[in-house]
């Protein structure tokens, strides 16, 4: 980015939403965040109230501006990027929403899936989308909400009613109501959008009974956005830069050349491998998604989504209290020589790729009565690292070529117990960068494309910088030793 310009990200997660501003060399200079409540009202069953996120998107964007010292002139734009798949439907007119959202993580519509997917549909969709056909995505959660909120299909079919990922939903708020859209990224999410095409699919939306009225445009990841009410920051400022957490943390990470591979380790764990512009159907079980979509020309990636990573640190936090905050379990990890013998499958929402098993749930193998605390905590980092490896294996089989080495990125990666174990397990090199917030400085990159602040993707890449990279070093047949007890707790918790 140049000197002369800031821009303002705002990173809309699952369980909070952030600001960053970045000044003109890509740093970030002020930072704001808020968690905010989930809602859990059935088993498998999670929701996030928009109005809350809403709130608190407007909140720590003025909160970030506040700490950085600047007003609305000193923003040349916004990026945003969010939580992908989690499903709004709200009134056109008012911008209010008739449901509380239903998150990317919830499982009620599985057993719809499982439907579809037994009449035969499954190659269509993997055909059309590149995606599985699996509760994860957001057309049955669409259908879902139609079907149980009084008269919603009727007025969706009228063109009262709005669908948006959060990022759609986010724009048409901050916009004042002006703008209905998504990115390419986020509509490939959505099992709707034909990612060949470029454009939402007749045949899709007859499949998953969504009215077509309700669906936003479909814009590059780089474009116009619009500008946000006054209000906002106290002049419109323009929103330049959309794409969904996973696809924005690659872009952040400068993974722009086919073979480059990144891993984002949040709440779940989202590996995505670039395979240019050109999709590779997956024979193992991974998504074929869009990577970004800049000047009407769409790079593909193939991803492997992981639903629980740092969620399951939250678990050992909130629920079994044996830690009170995350950064312990590094300490606690490095008290012990190893795990005992410990897995920890944290499939409390199912397993994601390579399995794809919604009705696994979680357990812990090999309790003895001399494990303690620190066994169980280092065997839930551990449980990162193998599902990792799952990942990989299958990208490596798909892609055919090597990966010379997995950047990673977000919260958990700040752990060099974590880092250093997933290059001892996958055997590659494991590169940190300066800036760990990756998903939103992808924001910020796509933004600073669209109003001049970068000249292209060199510019991208030249501002990625390597902080640490840890060399591999683990006996393998030790590695392999330890990946194969995983893969047999793995099958145990198999529901199949």
């Amino acid at each position: 980015m140049s000197r002369n310009g800031h821009i303002l990200a705002i990173d809309q997660g699952t369980t909070s939403s952030r600001a960053i501003v970045f000044d003109g060399r890509g740093t970030p200079i002020a930072v704001a965040r808020r968690e905010f409540p989930q809602h859990y009202p059935g088993d498998g069953w999670v929701e996030h109230d928009p109005a809350d996120i809403l709130r608190d998107v407007r909140t720590v964007a003025r909160e970030a501006m506040e700490q950085a010292g600047l007003t609305a002139a000193d923003i040349a734009a916004i990026g945003i990027t969010n939580q992908r798949e989690t499903t709004v439907v709200w009134d056109r007119a008012t911008g209010e929403p008739i449901h509380r959202a239903i998150v990317w993580q919830d499982r009620r519509t599985a057993a719809l899936c499982h439907q579809i997917a037994d009449a035969g549909h499954g190659e269509m969709v993997r055909a059309k989308t590149g995606l599985l056909i699996d509760a994860y995505f957001s057309a049955t959660k669409i259908a879902w909400i139609l079907d149980h909120v009084p008269g919603a299909r009727d007025r969706a079919e009228r063109g009262e009613l709005c669908f948006g990922t959060i990022d759609s939903f986010l724009i048409y708020q901050l916009t004042g109501k002006a703008v209905h859209a998504t990115d390419a990224t986020n509509a490939s999410r959505t099992m709707l959008f034909d990612i060949h095409t470029q454009d939402w699919d007749d045949e899709l939306l007859a499949l998953f009974r969504v009215p077509r009225a309700m669906l936003p445009r479909v814009l590059d990841s780089s474009d116009d956005y619009g500008v946000t009410e006054p209000t906002l920051l106290g002049a419109p400022v323009p929103i330049a830069g959309v794409a969904g957490d996973q696809q924005a943390a690659a872009f952040g990470q400068a993974c722009l050349s086919p073979g480059m591979a990144k891993s984002t380790y949040g709440t779940g764990c989202f590996a995505l491998i670039n395979t240019g512009t050109t999709p590779v159907a997956s024979k193992n079980r991974l998504l074929t998604t869009v990577a970004y979509r800049l000047n009407g020309v769409t790079s593909y990636a193939q991803e492997g989504s992981i639903f629980v990573a740092g969620a399951a640190i939250k678990w050992l936090r909130d629920g079994l209290g044996i830690i009170t905050h995350a950064s312990q379990t590094n300490d606690l990890a490095t008290r012990v020589p190893d795990s005992h013998g410990v897995y920890f499958v944290p499939a409390f929402v199912g397993l994601g790729a390579p399995y794809w098993d919604s009705e696994a749930r979680a357990a812990i193998f090999g309790m003895t009565l001399d494990v303690g605390p620190a066994h169980i905590a280092r065997a839930a980092l551990e449980a990162v690292a193998y599902q990792t490896r799952d990942l990989m294996d299958a990208m490596a089989g798909d892609w055919g070529g090597a990966i010379n080495a997995l950047r990673v990125d977000g919260g958990m990666a700040a752990n060099d117990w974590l880092c250093q174990f997933l290059a001892d397990l996958l055997g590659m090199p494991v590169e940190r960068p300066e800036i760990i917030e990756t998903t939103a400085l992808g924001a910020a990159c796509l933004a600073a494309l669209r109003v001049g602040l970068f000249d292209g993707l060199e510019s991208v890449s030249a501002a990625w910088r390597c902080q640490s990279r840890f060399e591999p070093r683990m006996d393998p047949e030790r590695r392999e030793r330890l990946y194969a007890g995983w893969r047999d707790a793995v099958a145990r918790t198999r529901s199949h």
